[in-house]
């Protein structure tokens, strides 16, 4: 079999595949930076409780391996009456992981900020949250966006994983192709290429754009 015919009789599958792994990977995005704006800010916090719990939360998931965390809250989490759809498990934990490694990023980002915009910002009596969202995290995310980058294509990366708990994505169907047709080389060297299609040609020139833009929003271009 040609490379040609094996495409054109395996395409919808990986199509298909491709398709479930963009969405885990947005899905999984969106979590993981709400998770890491809220860790980092927990973090920050002066409140004991609230910066022992997001340290608790980091050390744990920055500590172990994502695939333990995958299977914990797919296989273990039912043990305890709790039950999550394979689909949902697989964006839960790749977005929890990236989420402990994102809010070390979102505190470096913040405490970049110069502290004379800090004290600015105090002197025309903004409160807390009015300060963070006007003035601290639109300079902080210029700061974090680079290292961001290169986070989202681990995270991209990362929902490779989500095919052990059987989550047809493009992993998955790419080793059941391979297991009817021992056709390695040109299964799993198409989803290479698919894997970097997706990072180098829609990750980094989004996460580029995004530096751009925030960039020109703030007068730094």
């Amino acid at each position: 079999m040609t490379f040609i015919e094996f495409l054109s009789q395996y395409w919808p599958r990986l199509l298909s595949g491709t398709g479930i792994t963009i969405a885990q990977f947005f899905l999984a995005a969106i979590l993981g930076i709400a998770i890491s704006l809220a860790m980092a800010l927990l973090k920050l916090s002066n409140n004991r409780i609230l910066r022992g719990s997001a340290i608790t939360y980091i050390e744990v998931f920055r500590g172990t391996s994502l695939l333990v965390q995958l299977y914990w809250i797919f296989f273990v989490l039912p043990l305890f009456g709790i039950t999550i759809e394979k689909f949902t498990a697989g964006y839960f934990a790749v977005g929890m992981n990236i989420g402990a490694y994102g809010a070390e990023l979102v505190r470096g980002g913040i405490l970049s900020v110069p502290k004379g915009q800090w004290e600015a910002a105090l002197a025309i009596n903004m409160s807390p949250a009015k300060r963070m969202r006007r003035i601290i995290l639109p300079q902080a995310l210029v700061n974090m966006l680079p290292p961001w980058g290169n986070l989202m294509i681990e995270l991209l990366k990362g929902t490779a994983l989500v095919s052990l708990i059987s989550v047809t994505d493009l992993m998955f169907e790419a080793k059941q192709i391979n297991a009817s047709t021992f056709l390695s080389a040109q299964i799993f060297g198409t989803a290479l290429v698919i894997y970097y299609i997706l990072a180098r040609f829609f990750v980094t020139p989004f996460m580029r754009w995004l530096e751009r833009f925030m960039a020109r929003k703030l007068g730094r271009a």
